[in-house]
């Protein structure tokens, strides 16, 4: 007979409800979702209303699906040292990501001119 854990780490519909909220964000279905991942559209549902949990590949495939980390997956982790990270700023980041190397290179440059006065 299977013993229950002594120290639950992550809470199945702690995660669940953060994968909902991260891909909900990203304006992705959770047929996508499941393509990605390799399984049904019901096993995304599953794992959303945190009846079902993720293996540590779906993990990673997961948070690279969505852009994020799998601390930002497993835990609530959205934060940095100096407080909690502005989700429009956050947004805006993953759009420059998107442009083309020479664009985001010249993007890069103008910021580290505006920051050396900071």
């Amino acid at each position: 007979m299977p013993r229950a854990p002594k120290n639950v780490l992550f809470s199945k519909e702690e995660v669940g409800q953060r994968i909902r909220t991260l891909r909900e964000a990203r304006g992705m279905m959770q047929v996508e979702i499941a393509k990605i991942l390799g399984i049904d559209q019901s096993n995304v549902s599953a794992i959303e209303r945190g009846v079902r949990g993720l293996t540590v590949h779906q993990t990673l495939k997961l948070a690279r699906a969505l852009r994020v980390s799998t601390d930002e997956i497993l835990s609530d982790m959205q934060t940095r040292d100096d407080g909690p990270l502005d989700r429009r700023f956050l947004r805006r980041l993953q759009r420059v990501g998107q442009l083309p190397k020479r664009d985001q290179q010249a993007l890069l440059r103008t910021i580290d001119a505006f920051l050396k006065n900071v």
